[in-house]
Formats: structure tokens, sequence, C-alpha cells
């Protein structure tokens, strides 16, 4: 006879429905289980919001504005001897261009400030930079939005480009390269979404300023696609552009996707290794939520059996024991939804501000998609033995008993073998306990090398992030930096006096290099020179940082090539090749004023100061464009064994009334590797402890199930060390066996994630950065899954020891 109220017509399923309260208690008396259930879900909620979250909600900015100013897939620049505005504006009729902009012209300049402001005084050189003759800032492609003032509409008048020069509205530029050196007034502060100039002015000033020489003028050609999805449609459209021109005419073009790429690159950063701890924690939560329900099935036979003679259909019983596992699964998907929102506002909120849109939330489908997937995920684990435990026969679960010590299996003919091992009874009787559960040993073994191969990535992870923090700023090598004053600063800096005071003299570098020699305890020194230059193919100036010296010590890690030999020679990064479109081996154009010099890119290294986007080349390269190349700071690299206090304290007394500066080299840490490494620890601790508590949930059910065999051993003199080393030694084993397994899949997997971390970020990462793993690291992470295993069962081990003998022997 079915129970009054099992199936209440106003609230069958509830939670406080007969059902209801079977899934409440069931929830409430395993609490081991129920905090295992929830933790994983915690964990992988978190990681898989912030990893889709970052992914997706980082790109929302640049998509909303560059929908909303039509903003261009592929700007080209070309040279303007080689090609003219008649032939470039037939460029509209190639194939794949759907709306195009321009020919705008295009004249690199170096202004000088003519007025004072809150920013700069006046007589300040600014770094050079290129104007784009514009009549206006609408139009089909690349709607120029202006943030402060106006636009400009007659001569004498200037837009700059948002963050490109330290000039205010209203302050005036002064151009004394130009013809009749004339000076304009900043009557606009604008805004391209790809960034398309630095500054604007009207066209009738634009071929002015050009008249002054004709052959580093050029022309700006801004296109939209008809398709341009991927690198693939873009690199169609920009070859159909360069076929329908002569040979060479564009010199340089810039993607859209690379914009997009660069302005997203530190949210891009963490998508790779949070996927990856996604996965790993869906995984774990699949598995862990089998283990938890065919254990709960199997602790709780009878039980089920005294249901069903209640009443309950097999269909109940199922979507009790499913209940059981998504209530607190559900609690932890809530968690996690809290965390991987609260974690996601300061990287997202540094993506929008560069597009004036800052996001602070992860949208909202993701907060919706994720957990119904993981909850999905766990019904769809706990649902195979929940499933048995409906099919159960009433009669066969009211008579299940313990399980009994004399029952055949393989536990018997390995207790006999280790019996004859020269080890203590207990070890050999704790190495047999997995073969009497081969499934739940399997099962466990499977936590443990979760848990372990996820020590193994993080570790890899956080060793290959260190060796980035060290060598992502240039010249970090050195103990010392001497500057060498005379308003010399780091490259591309511009360094200006407080009450225009004069400006102290730049010291002899002869004769700080001789210093140097000399000094006791100095080991190498090369020294560097900084300067901002035009450069064929990039839009804007270039950072230029120039080496004098032997300075291959000092120099950032190479992807590929090799690095300075001789005049001439240039290094930069992957994301400086793809903006200029060009590879090792191609020759590179600078220039500054009217004079040009040419660099062959010899090598690829991999740096993250000034965006990747410095030149490194030698001091001869900035001789040849008449610029000082005289070194502005000396890298010293100190003998081993030197007192750096003394040094200093020796070296400043030297170089006084020379107008240099010794100081320590310190650089400070980047706050976004910090933050990985933070949200590292914090996802592998996660899982660690699931699976820790995967473990120590088995070893609950196995010895509460032979809780009447280990009273028997009790009896015949077993002491509770004893015990505590048999409960121990049965995980131990597996534990140990599983973190063998598990490192080979850790580092793979490490392997697999840094370079995509690196493409994220646009860059190629040296081999320094992949192979972190040495044969110490290895050993003792062989032995991570060891200590997960024993970790996860003292705690049970314990619990036996202490259980009296009489009472372990009463138990049925």
């Amino acid at each position: 006879m079915r129970p009054t109220g099992l199936t209440s017509a106003t609230n069958p399923t509830g939670l406080t429905s007969p059902l209801g309260r079977v899934v409440r208690a069931g929830v409430a008396r395993r609490r081991v289980q129920t905090a295992v259930l929830v933790l994983t879900t915690l964990m992988a909620v978190t990681a898989s919001v912030l990893a889709v979250g970052l992914l997706v909600a980082a790109r929302a900015p640049f998509d909303r504005a560059f929908a909303a100013q039509q903003g261009a897939h592929l700007s080209g620049q070309f040279d303007g001897t080689k090609v003219t505005a008649e032939r470039l504006a037939r460029t509209a009729d190639a194939a794949g261009v759907a709306a195009v902009a321009g020919p705008f012209r295009t004249v690199p300049v170096r202004a000088r400030t003519a007025s004072d402001s809150a920013v700069l005084p006046a007589g300040v050189d600014l770094p050079p930079y290129t104007v784009v003759g514009r009549a206006d800032p609408g139009g089909p492609v690349d709607r120029v939005r202006t943030v402060e003032g106006r636009w400009a509409t007659r001569p004498g008048e200037i837009v700059l480009a948002d963050g490109a020069l330290p000039a205010p509205l209203g302050a005036q530029l002064a151009l004394p390269g130009a013809p009749g050196a004339p000076t304009l007034t900043v009557v606009g502060i604008a805004r391209s979404v790809t960034g398309t100039a630095q500054a604007w002015v009207t066209p009738a000033q634009a071929e002015a300023l050009a008249a002054a020489d004709g052959t580093a003028a050029g022309y700006d050609m801004l296109y939209r696609f008809r398709h341009a999805e991927t690198d693939a449609d873009v690199a169609a459209g920009r070859a159909a552009i360069t076929a329908a021109v002569p040979r060479d005419a564009l010199s340089g073009s810039r993607s859209y996707l690379t914009v997009e790429q660069e302005r997203t690159a530190n949210a891009r950063a963490f998508v790779p290794f949070l996927a990856a701890f996604g996965v790993l924690g869906l995984l774990l939560s699949v598995l862990v939520v089998g283990i938890v329900i065919s254990g709960a099935v199997g602790a709780a036979t009878r039980r089920i059996g005294i249901l069903k003679s209640l009443g309950f259909t097999p269909a109940q019983v199922v979507r009790a024991y499913v209940g059981q596992a998504l209530l607190p699964a559900a609690a932890g998907c809530l968690l996690g939804l809290a965390l991987g929102n609260a974690l996601a506002v300061p990287v997202l909120g540094e993506v929008g501000e560069a597009f004036d849109a800052p996001v602070t939330t992860i949208p909202l489908w993701i907060d919706v998609v994720v957990p119904a997937g993981a909850l999905l995920l766990v019904a769809g684990a706990a649902l195979l033995p929940a499933l048995r435990a409906g099919r159960l026969r009433t009669v066969a679960a009211l008579g299940a008993g313990r399980t009994e010590s004399g029952k055949p299996g393989p536990a018997r003919s390995v207790r006999r073998l280790t019996g004859r091992l020269p080890l203590p009874r207990a070890v050999g009787l704790g190495l047999a306990d997995p073969f009497a559960r081969p499934a739940r040993s399997g099962t466990m073994a499977a936590a443990v090398a979760f848990g372990a191969g996820c020590v193994t990535f993080a570790v890899g992870l956080a060793l290959s992030l260190g060796v980035v923090q060290a060598g992502r700023m240039l010249n970090s090598a050195g103990s010392v930096v001497v500057q060498t004053g005379g308003g010399s600063g780091p490259p591309g800096a511009q360094v200006v006096h407080a009450g225009r005071e004069a400006e102290t003299p730049k010291a002899d570098p002869e004769k700080i290099a001789a210093i140097l020699r000399a000094q006791k305890g100095t080991g190498r020194f090369y020294g560097t020179a900084g300067a901002e230059v035009s450069v064929r193919g990039i839009t804007g100036a270039t950072t230029v940082v120039a080496y004098q010296g032997d300075s291959a010590w000092g120099a950032p890690r190479t992807v590929s090539g090799r690095w300075l030999g001789g005049p001439g020679e240039a290094v930069v990064t992957q994301r400086f090749l793809d903006a200029a479109g060009i590879a090792v081996g191609d020759t590179l154009r600078l220039t500054e004023g009217r004079r040009h010099a040419s660099v062959r890119i010899v090598g690829e290294a991999f740096f993250t100061e000034g965006e990747g986007m410095a030149l490194l080349t030698s001091t001869s390269t900035l001789a040849d464009l008449g610029l000082d190349a005289r070194p502005g700071r000396y890298d010293v690299e100190t003998e081993a064994g030197t007192d750096l206090a003394p040094y200093l304290a020796s070296l400043r007394g030297e170089l006084e009334g020379l107008g240099a500066v010794a100081q320590a080299n310190t650089e400070g840490s980047s706050s976004v590797i910090v933050a990985m490494d933070a949200l590292i620890g914090m996802l592998t601790l996660m899982l660690v402890a699931v699976a820790g508590l995967g473990v120590l949930n088995t070893v609950v059910l196995d010895t509460r199930e032979r809780i009447r065999d280990l009273g028997i051993l009790k009896a015949l003199g077993m002491t509770p060390r004893q015990t505590v080393t048999m409960v121990v030694t049965s995980v131990a084993g597996t534990g140990l066996l599983a973190g063998l397994a598990a490192v080979p899949a850790g580092v793979a997997l490490h392997h697999w994630i840094m370079p995509l971390m690196g493409e994220g970020v646009g860059m190629n990462l040296p081999t320094a950065v992949l192979s972190v793993y040495d044969p110490q690291h290895l050993a003792l992470l062989a032995l991570g899954g060891l200590v997960i295993a024993v970790a996860g069962g003292l705690l049970p081990a314990s619990w036996a020891a202490r259980t009296e003998t009489a009472t372990a022997l009463r138990s049925e």
C-alpha cells in the first residue's frame, strides 16, 4: 500500500514531499559527500565561467565599437612615389572589397610644443608621428569618433588620436621641418576603433606638408571586405588589393584582427589555462559524482529496500539519488557563478577601458549555460548508479548484509602473496585491499590521477610564468644600471625638466665605459640608446632600442634566428612581424626626417615591454639616421660573489660630477602574471581538495562496509597504529601508481596550453618557457598522487583506529 502523501497532488516532487524529505535527509546525513559535490562543481563552474566569459566578454567592447564606427577590416599604407591617388581609388573594385575610404594623404612629421600646458611646457620636441589628411570623420569606413572638441576644418588645425601625443585641447604644435614652419592648434581629440591614424588635418594642410618631402609622403586606404571573419579572409582581401597596384606600392597594412588581439591580449592569455582547469574540473565532477552516488547506493542497499517497501517506485528511487547529487551541485554552481563573475571584473574592466566602454560583468547567457551544462553532467553521472538502485528488488535489498570476509576473489590471492613477502602484516593486508573492489579502486585512482596531473600542470604553469616574468622587460639581466643623464630616459620616453632649468649635459659615454672597466667587481656591461622613428609598414612611431658592445648576455630570449651580430641588423617580436607583415630574413626601412636606413630582421625575440613593438638594433643604425647614438644607459653584470651595496657606493663615488647615476636594476612584477599565479594556485588547491575528498569518501565507504572484518582483526590483536597503517597503505599504492601515470599527462597538457597562451597575446614563446621541468621537479611531482591519497585516507584511518572492538563486532 502506498503511504499517504507520497504522491501528493500539490507537491509530488518538492522538498517538502516524502521524496523531497528523503533527498534532504540523504544530503544532510552524508556531509562528506555533500562537501565533495559542492566543492567540485564550485571549482568547475568558476573556471568555466571565467574561461568562456573572458573569451566572449573581452571581445564585446571592440565588437560593439567596430560595428558602430564601421571599422576598417584592413588599413593599407601606400608609397606615394609608386602609386597615384587615382590608381588607389580603383582598388575599390578589387575582388572581395565591400567599401573603401580614401585615399588619404599621409605625412610623417616631428612636432615641437609651441605653448605651455599642464602636461608639457613650450619647446619640447615630441616623438615622430604621422598625420592624415581627412576632410571629415564620417564616411562608409572608419567613422572616427570625436571625444573632445571638434574636427579640423581649415589649415592650421589638427585633431590628435586619443592618447597618441601628450598635448591637450588648445595646445599649439610647431612643425619646424615643414615649409614655412607652420604652427597647428589642437582643436579635437578623436578615436579610431582600429587606430588608423595618430593625427588628422585637412586635405589641403596634408598636401602642403607633403610638399616638404614628397618621398616621405604616402597614402592611406581603408577597406571593408565582404568576408573578413578570419585571418585567411583578410589575407585574401589584401592579396587582391596588392594585385591591383604596382609592385611594392603597398608599404604596410594592418588587420582589424591584429588590433583586436592587441587590445584584448591580457584577457586572451587567461582563457587557455582557465579552459583547461574548467574541463579538468567538469571531468573530475563526473567522476566524483559517480563515486559518491555509487557509494551511497552500495552503503544504503537496505534503506533502498525499506523505501520500496513503503511504496516508493523505482522511478522515485532514481529521482531521490539523482536529487541527492543535484542539490549540493546546485549550491556549488551558485557559488561558482558568484566567484567567477567577481574574479572576471578586473580583467574585463581593463579591456573595456581601451574602448571607453568598461565591462564589469560576464554576459548573462554564460551565467545560465555554464551551470546548466554542469548540472546536466552531474545528473548524467548520478543517473547510472541511481538506475542500479531503482532496479534493486525489495526482498534482495532488505536481505543485504555486510561484505563477508570469506568471500573469494582476487583480494584473497593477493593477501596470500603479500603474506609471503617480508612485510609487516598490516602493510600486506593494506596492499591487498584495493583488489577487493577493483572498480571502486579504479575510480579512486582516476580521481587521484586528476589531482596529481593538475598539480603537475599547475607547477609547470607557475615555472613558465616565472620565466616570462623574468624576461618580459628588456635589459633586465644586469644587476646595476648606469644612466648617463642629460634628459635621457627609458626608450621612447620624453623627459622634461620642471621649472625650465638648464638641461644637464649628457655624461661622456667613453668616460663612463672606462670607469666601469676599471671598477673592481665589474663583470661585463653594454650600452643602449633610445629613439623613436618611422618604420615602413608600422602605423605610428616605433621605439628603437640600440645596443653598443657585447650585449648577448643581456639580450631577450630568441624564439627563432639569432641575436644581433653587426650593423644593419634588427631583432623584433612576433607581434611586430605580424603588424609589419614581414618575416625573419626580410628588410625594413626606417625613416627619420629626410634620412633613411635599412635593417635586416635576423631574429625573433620574446619580450612584452612597450607592448612588444620595439625594434632592437645596433647604435650604428641610429647614427645612419642622424640621431644621437651615444648610450643613455649602461647595464652592468657584476662578478660572482660581489656585494652589490659596496659596489654601488664605490661606483657612485667614481661617477660623481659626471652627470651619471648608478642604481640597482630592479624591475617590478607584472600584475597580470601575479593575477594568473594566484588564480592557478586557487583552482589547483580546489581541484586537489576535490581529489583528496574523493579518496576520503571512498575509504570511508570501504571502512564502513568492512567494519566487522576490522573488529575481527582488532580482536586478534591489531593495534590502532597497525590499523592506521593498513588503511593508509590500502590507498598509498594506488596513489603512487596514479601519480606516476599523471605526471606525463600533466607535462603534455602544459606543453599544449602554454603555446596557446602565447598565441593569445600574439607572441611565440621561447624554448625556455616550455622546458621548465627538470628531473628534481619530476621526481617530486611523481609523489603527488601518493600525497593526495595518503592525505585523503588519514581521517578515515584515524576513525577506524579509534573504533572499539566490541562496537565493530556488533555491526551488521
